[in-house]
C-alpha cells in the first residue's frame, strides 16, 4: 500500500491519470482486505485529487473532504495541503468560490503550521487560476499569486512547479495580448529540461510556446 500511494503521486503529477487510478483502485481493495483505513483515506484524497483534474468536480469534493477528515482523526497532515489546493479548485470548477477560497486559505495555514512546503508554489498557483474562474475575473490578484507561485518555485528550485507558474502567467499575458513577455518567461524554464518530454506540463509549455512562436 505504501509503495503503490507513493508511486501513484508522481504518475499524477506528470499526467498519467489513467495508470494511477489503476494503482489506487488496487490501494483500496487492499486497505479493504487489511483494514487499513488510513491508506484508504489517502488512496481516496488522491483519487479526488484525480477526479478533480479530470472534469469531475462534484465526485471530488466528496471524496477529498471524507478522506481529509479520515486523516485528520488519527492526527496526520501529511499531503493535506495537495489535497486542499485540489478541494479549492473543484469548489471553484463548481461556482462556490467562498468555499474555494477557504480551502486556499486553510492550505496555506496548514503549509505554513506544519512546515510541509514542498507545494506551496502550486498552491500559489492554483489561487491564482481560481481568481481567473471567478464571476468576475481578477487578473490583477491571478498575476500577484502565479508571480508569488514563481517566487517559491525558484526559492526551492523546483522546476516542474516553476513550468506550472509560468505557463499560467504566460496565458494571462497572452490574453491581454502581450507576445515577447510570455516568451521570455517561459522559454528559459522550459530550455531547461533534458528530459521528461512525454509529459503533460512540457506538451502543454512546448504547445504554448509555438503558439507564442518562441520554439
Amino acid at each position: 500500500m505504501y509503495t503503490l500511494v507513493h508511486v501513484a503521486l508522481p504518475l499524477i503529477l506528470r499526467g498519467d491519470y489513467l495508470i494511477a487510478n489503476k494503482l489506487l483502485d488496487e490501494v483500496v481493495a487492499l486497505t479493504d482486505e487489511k483494514s487499513a483505513l488510513y491508506w484508504k483515506a489517502l488512496a481516496m484524497m488522491f483519487q479526488g485529487c484525480l477526479f478533480a483534474l479530470t472534469g469531475r468536480a462534484l465526485d471530488s469534493v466528496g471524496m477529498i473532504i471524507s478522506g481529509i477528515t479520515a486523516v485528520r482523526s488519527v492526527g496526520s497532515t501529511l499531503w493535506v495541503p495537495l489535497y486542499l489546493s485540489s478541494l479549492a479548485k473543484a469548489h471553484a470548477e463548481l461556482g462556490k468560490f467562498d468555499d474555494a477560497w477557504r480551502g486556499v486559505g486553510e492550505a496555506m495555514t496548514v503549509v505554513e503550521t506544519s512546515k510541509e512546503k514542498w507545494c506551496e508554489g502550486e498552491i500559489h498557483r492554483i489561487a491564482g487560476e481560481i481568481a481567473l474562474m471567478s464571476p468576475e475575473p481578477d487578473a490583477a490578484k491571478a498575476q500577484a499569486h502565479f508571480e508569488r507561485a514563481l517566487e517559491v518555485s525558484r526559492r526551492q528550485q523546483a522546476k516542474s512547479w516553476e513550468l506550472r507558474a509560468s505557463m499560467s502567467l504566460a496565458r494571462l499575458w497572452r490574453d491581454q495580448g502581450k507576445v515577447q513577455q510570455p516568451r521570455e518567461l517561459l522559454a528559459p524554464v522550459y530550455g531547461w529540461f533534458t528530459e521528461g518530454f512525454d509529459t503533460r506540463d512540457l506538451k502543454e509549455a512546448k504547445a504554448l510556446l509555438e503558439e507564442l512562436g518562441a520554439a
